[in-house]
């Protein structure tokens, strides 16, 4: 009889134990339900996706990858040509499915983002990541990815994955080096790796390979495997990209459009210039200098989050173009800064990200962001100003510790 008690007791606490996550589970299943919903009541064209597949047809065909034009707006190719490969199961199966392989994937890998989150900062509640999922969804930039059917997400996990294991695991640094090849931005963790493993080589003799220059290391080899074998494959459109349209940032739009919150996008509405050239190089200088310098000492600190955090910022403020779908990282963002106690910080990041506020501005055809008030500069700076505010925090964490 007390054995019958015992069981039934613990399986009640089991239930209880369940309870939290099955009712989180069931409001991020709602949440996401209505989100798909509102998607298709507004008619979403998951453009970029509609690119992608395009940029797969193309490689099958044999055809010339950077000159192609895909859907209505004639957009072009702008990613390195391994992303091309990647895209070419998409021309498998038809238009519909794909959208919605497309929405069902991006919604599992934003639960997947959210759960890597929580673990780079020492969690690993269950609930908590449904409950963030549930709300993350309707943040402007998941939002937009959704809507065009963006990879950020993908990329955003991929480098995740590998800054959230073992830094001696066999294959740490791979996601990086796959993510780059796809899209060169996730570059800079590798470079952010490779200085924090050559800071604390310093000085060493016996012992100068780590596991920060270990994985550097793995994301560099399985980066440059993914392009020679890409070149391999596509030689033309492989040397079309590397000597020319690497170095072409205007091909992806103007550099003044709201949706870019890149510094490049900031200062070309401030100055009311396309292109703001020079201010625009010495000001990414500088960032990049300072954002790394603050996620190297971050790193060595023992902080991998908040090292994390303030690469991923500073990828995003020097690139030449940011769209707003980009700063999906703003999901890891928020919760390291609510989970170090930066709640006020997070709270108000949250609602920058999830005001939508940048679209408040004039913008669309006629480059009508050249001629931008200061109140609306400032709207449209947004993005750029959070961070700049959660790495002045970072810097300064580090400082008083």
């Amino acid at each position: 009889m007390p054995v019958t008690v015992t069981a039934q007791t613990a399986a009640a606490r089991d239930a209880l134990a369940r309870r939290p996550v099955l009712v989180a589970a069931s409001a991020c299943l709602l949440s996401f339900l209505i989100f798909w919903a509102a998607q298709r009541a507004a008619g979403v064209s998951m453009i970029d996706l509609m690119v992608y597949r395009a940029e797969g047809e193309t490689v099958r065909a044999g055809q010339d990858l950077y000159a192609m034009r895909a859907t209505e707006a004639n957009l072009p190719t702008t990613y390195p040509p391994f992303a091309a490969l990647l895209f070419t199961p998409l021309t498998l199966i038809g238009v519909p499915e794909m959208r919605a392989l497309a929405t069902l994937g991006n919604l599992a890998l934003l639960v997947a983002l959210v759960h890597l989150s929580l673990r780079l900062v020492g969690r690993k509640d269950p609930a908590t990541a449904l409950w963030a999922a549930t709300f993350a969804v309707w943040c402007e930039p998941v939002w937009t990815t959704l809507r065009y059917g963006q990879i950020n997400l993908l990329l955003a996990v991929a480098v995740l994955w590998d800054l959230t294991r073992r830094p001696d695991h066999r294959w740490a640094g791979a996601g990086i080096g796959l993510a780059a090849a796809v899209k060169l931005t996730p570059a800079l963790f590798a470079v952010f790796l490779l200085i924090a493993g050559l800071v604390r080589a310093r000085g060493t003799v016996r012992r100068a390979w780590n596991p920060w220059l270990r994985q550097a290391a793995t994301a560099t080899a399985v980066f440059l495997t993914a392009t020679l074998a890409t070149a391999a494959v596509l030689p033309h459109d492989s040397r079309r990209f590397w000597t020319a349209m690497v170095f072409e940032a205007g091909r992806v739009g103007h550099a003044e459009d709201t949706a870019n919150q890149s510094l490049r996008g900031v200062l070309a509405r401030l100055l009311h210039t396309g292109d703001p050239a020079l201010w625009w190089a010495a000001a990414a200088a500088l960032t990049a200098a300072a954002g790394i310098t603050v996620a190297v000492t971050s790193e060595l600190r023992g902080e991998r989050a908040g090292a994390v955090v303030a690469c991923a910022l500073t990828a995003l403020l020097i690139s030449p173009v940011s769209w707003s779908h980009h700063w999906v990282w703003c999901v890891p963002v928020v919760l390291f800064l609510a989970a170090r106690g930066r709640k006020r910080l997070a709270a108000v990041m949250a609602l920058v990200f999830c005001s939508y506020a940048l679209w408040w501005v004039p913008h669309g055809p006629g480059r009508l962001e050249l001629s931008q008030s200061g109140g609306q500069m400032a709207l449209s700076a947004l993005y750029t100003l959070t961070a700049a505010a959660a790495l002045l925090t970072l810097w300064r964490r580090n400082r008083s510790a």
